[in-house]
């Protein structure tokens, strides 16, 4: 945690808090204890220009509190009775909406037609940017999700869109101050020694002040809800979802396109409570601020109420600023537990909320808007990952039904050919090259023609992830979210206690009885990818030594979360050993016939599934030592080596020469002092277990030569 020091803290330049900021250096103004229950502030705050949401649309937020605290829950039926009585305000809202957006649209056609498109598009970035600001906080929030993707929005409007993030006018400092006293119910001065007397952070619903409470001493953020937002956003969200529906009649879409605005609004009704933020960033801090190199606020529950939130104070750089690759992978893992571990995530992770401290780690700010990922959804969201780099799209579309993406009644035989064609070329590139913008972008035929769906639930999820792999990719274009998160993906399909997850794992690693040792050479790899300590991101490209890697896949395979994956491999193991056995003695009894006179030549008694187990064993024993198949050129070359080719021409089985290649694996067994003291006995107690499964391998392989 950021420790903040006892004297007054200027504001460095590039300090980042909230949802977006506007940011000035300041000084402090000092309250005194006898002062009046009104803190004098100076010309510049009293006199400053009226923001423009204020100036544009004030008119819709004029009304008495009864009327604004009515709206503070988010019900579109009594959003609704309470709008049927003001039709005034709300046709001039239609008016100023259509309006204003209608002209902007017709002057770009023109632009278009008269040839100036191009000449004109900064021009017109600008002009809809303002006009975002005049329409208010809702236009705004639309505008940062869509600020947040620079491979999806052109340059220049991602330019001033940004600008959303970072330049929002303040409304006056006076009225942000009258409202703090009335909220915490006591004078400024009671509460606070020292405050900034302007804003130093203003956002699409707040603005941000720097203080220092009286009691402690602590330096903290005391943030401050705009005027009128909560009935402006309510009329908007009246509008929107009005015009979501005309568009789902049109386009004759099957997702519930009201559904998502309603989603979606709820959760700003929820940002707009500042008691549930900061019950929310309390809970963010339980599960992921113990996270290496991530920082969460305090939150002072005390000195917080619906409409002004107290906070830790912290300092930094926004992380898109920076370009700061480790904090980007930080901030992936983070996302991997709150969305796949945990199912509690922030769902607005812009450029604006998350921070570059400068101590070098990554702080997360604003927990307005937050979301559930339930359990059942979780495990059907890491299946799909699952499904879709192993090229099993038949299990995909099983999934997208599972995930509520398509309807239960669709042509499962026609999705997978779909599916396939989609997914064919990026899966091809491999795991780490799949980008998820570029998949929700191939998906959108495919959704129309198949009447995909968006559950409510999963347009934050989807909002969330595209936002993040926008800001890396404003740092690296050429980073991929999907592939940065599938490690750990591959970790927590190898660990999970889950039983839905345990059966997908065993039905990814067999088919037809077959075990599918690739699949898990691909999990092994890939979860060894899954680091978040500085020093391995940032060799992770140098090379890793075989040491590190034998002594991860131990600890891997020894702790009690890998005893699943123990057990597979235990089975495997025996079946290997037991393949071997039946070698070995093919090898002597041939031998000892070929030096007997007139001895008839014997069949082997291995089977293809004894050549297969035996292929298993080999490659088995190569991934636990560290090295790849390719590496070893001992290896037996492919899974349909014949009976004739297992053997040597002077009898020794060829299987029992490769094993030679182990030797060399010997001098490795240095790592096995260096595991913990737990793991080490759990060590001891495998060749109990592996001698217990072979000799039920052997006893059955004998009873069934006997009675068959």
């Amino acid at each position: 945690m950021l420790a903040v020091p006892p004297q007054p803290l200027p504001l460095f330049a590039g300090t980042s808090f909230s949802d977006g900021s506007f940011r000035r250096p300041f000084s402090w103004s000092k309250l005194n204890n006898s002062s009046s229950r009104r803190l004098a502030l100076p010309v510049a705050a009293v006199a400053r220009d009226e923001d423009d949401f204020t100036k544009y649309s004030g008119y819709v937020f004029e009304l008495n509190p009864a009327e604004e605290d009515s709206l503070t829950e988010y019900n579109i039926a009594k959003i609704a009775a309470f709008y049927q009585k003001k039709p005034l305000i709300v046709f001039r809202r239609l008016v100023q909406i259509g309006s204003t957006l209608g002209k902007w649209f017709a002057v770009r056609y023109m632009d278009t037609v008269n040839e100036r498109a191009d000449e004109m598009f900064k021009i017109r970035a600008a002009e809809l940017r303002k006009i975002l600001l005049q329409l208010g906080p809702a236009y705004v929030k639309i505008a940062q999700a869509i600020s947040s993707r620079p491979d999806l929005v052109p340059p220049s409007y991602l330019d001033e869109l940004s600008l959303l993030q970072d330049r929002i006018t303040p409304f006056s400092s006076e009225v942000a101050f009258e409202m703090i006293e009335q909220e915490l119910g006591m004078p400024i001065d009671v509460v606070f020694s020292e405050i900034s007397p302007e804003p130093v952070a203003a956002a699409s619903l707040g603005q941000v002040y720097q203080a220092r409470l009286r009691s402690t001493g602590e330096v903290v953020a005391v943030k401050v809800q705009r005027p009128g937002v909560q009935s402006a956003i309510s009329l908007d969200v009246l509008i929107l979802r009005y015009l979501a529906g005309l568009i789902k009649k049109a386009g004759k879409l099957n997702t519930d396109v009201q559904a998502v605005v309603d989603e979606w609004a709820s959760s700003l009704f929820r940002e707009m409570d500042y008691k549930r933020e900061a019950r929310n960033g309390i809970k963010f801090r339980q599960l992921y601020g113990a996270i290496q190199d991530v920082v969460v606020p305090e939150m002072h529950l005390e000195r917080t109420t619906r409409k002004v939130l107290t906070m830790q104070w912290l300092e930094g750089q926004k992380l898109a600023g920076v370009k700061d690759l480790y904090l980007v992978e930080v901030g992936v893992y983070c996302s991997f537990n709150q969305l796949l571990e945990y199912g509690f995530y922030h769902a607005d992770p812009h450029p604006g909320n998350l921070l570059r401290t400068y101590d070098g780690k990554l702080a997360y700010l604003d927990f307005g808007m937050m979301g559930e990922f339930k359990q059942e959804y979780r495990d059907g969201f890491i299946e799909a990952c699952l499904h879709l780099v192993n090229r099993d799209y038949s299990a995909l579309a099983k999934d997208f039904v599972t995930l509520g993406l398509i309807p239960p009644t669709s042509d499962k035989a026609a999705v997978t050919e779909a599916l396939t064609g989609v997914f064919r070329d990026a899966v091809a590139k491999g795991v780490r090259n799949i980008s998820f913008g570029d998949l929700l972008g191939d998906l959108g035929f495919t959704m129309y023609k198949f009447k995909f769906q968006i559950p409510s639930y999963f347009s934050l999820v989807i909002r969330s992830l595209a936002v993040l792999e926008g800001i890396a990719i404003g740092i690296n274009p050429d980073y991929k979210v999907l592939g940065s998160t599938y490690p750990w993906i591959a970790r927590k399909v190898l660990t999970d206690s889950s039983p839905k997850l345990k059966a997908s794992l065993r039905a990814l690693l067999y088919k037809d009885g077959q075990f599918r040792i690739d699949r898990l050479e691909s999990l092994l790899s890939e979860s060894l990818r899954a680091k978040t300590e500085r020093s391995l991101i940032e060799n992770q490209n140098g090379g890793t030594d075989t040491k590190v890697v034998i002594k991860q896949i131990l600890s891997f395979t020894l702790d009690d979360k890998g005893a699943f994956v123990r057990e597979i491999l235990l089975e495997e193991f025996a079946k290997g050993m037991d393949a071997l056995g039946v070698a070995t003695l093919d090898s002597v009894t041939n031998a000892v016939a070929t030096r007997l006179p007139f001895s008839p030549s014997r069949p082997s008694s291995m089977t293809d599934e004894d050549i297969t187990n035996l292929r298993n064993l080999q490659r088995l024993l190569l991934l636990i030592s560290g090295l790849r198949e390719n590496e070893n050129p001992r290896m037996v070359n492919g899974v349909g080596t014949s009976n004739e080719q297992m053997m040597s021409l002077n009898g020794a089985p060829v299987a029992l020469r490769q094993f030679e290649a182990v030797q060399e694996f010997l001098p490795l067994l240095s790592v096995l002092p260096e595991l913990p003291q737990d793991m080490q006995q759990q060590l001891l107690l495998l060749p109990a277990d592996l001698a217990g499964k072979l000799a039920s391998r052997v006893a059955a392989r004998t009873l069934k030569r006997v009675f068959l």
